[in-house]
């Protein structure tokens, strides 16, 4: 097996190779070449003490040189080389309270989290895997290297990326490795939630989103997201349905692209359809003012994993409005366009479609239907720039000041008026029409 190296990464293995040092390209980087992805990045592990490695290179960071990595850069790109460690005990189920340099590639391999990760190479010697990281390619398999419960009590977020990688993947977890993170799900409390953060969305912009419900299953959401618990054990019986809330939500991110933003507003969307549940005389159930109920539990759920504060707003936002009818006429689809925000309703538009691919076939079509009307009639408002916002206005607050009114909060209620006027009437947004003195007096200022 060859893999092609980056001229870099050679670069330096061939650097500490002619020093008398072993050095390989380790982890990740090995698994996606091997895979024909491209890897994001290519670490290197080796016999050499972090004094040698700064010794080799020119330009070098200690970005973790209590634990043997040193950064080797390259102009602006940087290659992390590790020397081969022990980890010693781990108590906090993350971090090692100290680590042992060995000069055993065997050994340091031996604390990686999976197999298919625990593989390494170099040109001379080739593919390096002691632990069956090529079968369990080949088998399409997430295996802890050596005995789960010990890989996984060393660091927790270890449970967290099983299911990122199985995710990216689409592989299963090996029957072992399951029951340990079932096991030992619960000590993902001890994980800050900014990791919890990256490993979720990595999983949720995967090709496979629907690897949630293997969270849900291995008992990872109950700690992560306890509110997706609740869902899963909800069903919706009512016609326009043909799942539980939370198998509804898995089938919105498969029929959603992969973006971050749609992704975390689909996982949200309907979050709060379980604490809103109402079922009438005939056995249906409705979830009336679920969507405001989601913004609030959803603002707590972004604010728990430490979002950032764009993201949640604008998720809550397309949350807010997901839920919302109406026929597709120019006029209402401006003034939707200027509840929702320019920014967001195509957003949102992809989002309803989403919604309705994953309900049940019971008025499909026609929904579908009406939603392709109403982007018809959105991209033709974009087409003739259309207003829908005050900073379409042909009107400024600078121009009613220059006729004589005086700057205050009126010049707000006057420009929110014309704005009423126009989004009903796009051809009215003239100077001209706008700051006619009678038509200003008596429409605009009325309530002055």
């Amino acid at each position: 097996m060859k893999i092609k190296l980056p001229e870099n990464a050679k670069k330096i293995l061939d650097t500490m190779h002619e020093a008398g040092f072993e050095a390989y390209i380790v982890g990740g980087c090995v698994r996606d070449a091997i895979l024909g992805r491209e890897p994001g990045d290519w670490d290197i592990t080796t016999n050499a003490l972090p004094a040698d490695i700064k010794r080799l290179f020119k330009r070098t960071i200690d970005t973790g040189i209590e634990h043997g990595t040193v950064t080797v850069m390259f102009g602006k790109e940087g290659y992390e080389v590790t020397t081969y460690r022990i980890d010693g005990k781990y108590e906090d189920s993350r971090h090692p309270s100290e680590v042992t340099f060995t000069k055993s590639l065997v050994e340091d391999m031996k604390r990686r989290d999976f197999t298919i990760n625990a593989m390494a190479y170099n040109e001379e010697e080739g593919l390096i895997d002691k632990f069956g990281g090529i079968e369990d390619l080949n088998n399409r398999l997430i295996r802890c290297v050596g005995e789960p419960r010990e890989r996984f009590s060393e660091d927790a977020l270890r449970i967290m990326r099983a299911v990122r990688f199985s995710a990216q993947l689409d592989y299963e977890i090996e029957d072992r490795t399951k029951e340990a993170i079932k096991e030992l799900a619960q000590t993902l409390r001890k994980i800050s939630a900014e990791r919890i953060q990256v490993e979720l969305v990595k999983l949720l912009v995967s090709d496979h989103p629907d690897k949630l419900r293997c969270a849900y299953e291995l008992g990872i959401t109950k700690v992560i997201l306890p509110e997706f618990d609740a869902c899963m054990t909800t069903e919706q019986n009512n016609i326009h349905h043909a799942y539980s809330v939370g198998e509804h939500i898995i089938q919105t991110l498969l029929n959603i692209r992969a973006d971050r933003v749609l992704r975390l507003t689909m996982l949200m969307h309907d979050i709060a359809k379980p604490a809103t549940i109402s079922v009438d005389s005939k056995g249906v159930s409705h979830f009336y003012g679920h969507e405001e109920k989601g913004v609030e539990m959803a603002r707590d759920f972004f604010l728990r994993l430490k979002f950032d504060r764009k993201t949640m707003d604008q998720a809550c936002n397309l949350i807010r409005y997901h839920d919302e009818r109406y026929e597709p006429t120019a006029r209402n689809v401006r003034r939707a366009m200027n509840r929702v925000g320019v920014e967001d309703y195509p957003l949102l538009l992809e989002i309803r479609e989403a919604d309705t691919l994953s309900q049940s076939d019971y008025m499909r079509e026609e929904k579908l239907e009406l939603l392709k009307q109403t982007r018809r009639v959105y991209e033709e408002i974009i087409e003739k720039r259309e207003c829908v916002t005050l900073g379409d206005l042909k009107v400024s607050g600078k121009d009613l000041i220059n006729i004589g009114i005086m700057p205050g909060k009126q010049i707000g209620v006057i420009l929110n008026a014309m704005l009423e006027d126009v989004l009903d009437n796009p051809e009215h947004n003239t100077k001209e029409y706008l700051l006619e003195p009678e038509r200003l007096r008596k429409e605009y200022m009325k309530d002055q």
